[in-house]
């Protein structure tokens, strides 16, 4: 039985500490072909590249890996490594680790987790994971194993059609943690504000700024299990439909 075709990307760019840990998780795992941004592509949501080539080349700073860079967003890296492989189909999509977590309603920001979908919007189980921990030199070490862990379990068991799993391990000693719970994404929200400054030249500019912070009391949600010090995972779907409100809406006189 052949292994695994497993394509890999992130958005903080392929020089980032978190990616190479990633690839070092399950390079001995399958075959591995990796498309990443050439540079840190944070908070760019689901975006693609409509309005601008998107440049795309091999690099060996993986060594043995096969490796892409790329100009484009997450998103874009994903749709990138399934063209070079001319219908060639993934068995498992990973993206990460991330330097931070992706928790409650940042998968709506998150590039890491933006690149996790567009894979299950292919039909193909994807993963997402992060770490809170936003250090250019994180200590993934512990991250590796629950990589590892979850990758297996997948290809073992599959995913269903249309869903991504998003994976945030707490920033402690393996020593801390107190296991792996599956459960629902919590309601927390960014209050923002712009911090308003001026440049050299006494130009106005702003800089996006704000808080995060849950807005309710429930104990089963990841927020709340990865303050515990829980790993957590989230099955997440593309299907952003609020189905219960279709009926409500066909009753409208419209």
């Amino acid at each position: 039985m052949s292994k695994p075709l497993i394509l890999i990307t992130n958005d903080d760019g392929y020089q980032s500490k978190g990616i190479r840990s990633l690839i070092d998780s399950v390079k001995d795992l399958g075959r591995i072909i990796l498309v990443a941004p050439d540079r840190p592509q944070s908070g760019m949501g689901h975006a693609i590249s409509v309005n601008k080539p998107i440049r795309c080349y091999k690099t060996d700073f993986f060594n043995a890996v096969d490796a892409y860079c790329c100009t484009g967003t997450p998103v874009d890296c994903i749709k990138m490594g399934l063209f070079l492989l001319k219908g060639e189909k993934p068995d498992l999509i990973l993206s990460g680790i991330n330097h931070g977590s992706n928790v409650s309603t940042n998968i709506l920001y998150s590039g890491t987790m933006s690149a996790a979908v567009e894979g299950a919007l292919a039909g193909i189980p994807s993963i997402g994971y992060s770490l809170t921990d936003f250090s250019e030199d994180a200590d993934f070490d512990y991250s590796k194993k629950i990589v590892r862990l979850i990758a297996e379990k997948v290809i073992e068991e599959g995913l269903k059609k249309g869903t991504c799993l998003n994976v945030n391990i707490p920033n402690v000693g393996e020593d801390q943690i107190k296991g792996i719970k599956a459960c629902r994404q919590g309601k927390a929200f960014w209050d923002d504000t712009f911090d308003h400054r001026k440049d050299p030249l006494g130009k106005d500019y702003y800089w996006l700024t704000g808080s995060f912070g849950s807005k309710e009391s429930s104990t089963d949600t990841d927020i709340n299990y990865l303050e515990n010090n829980y790993v957590t995972i989230v099955p997440a779907q593309y299907d952003l439909t609020c189905h219960e409100s279709v009926d409500e809406l066909k009753k409208w006189k419209l």
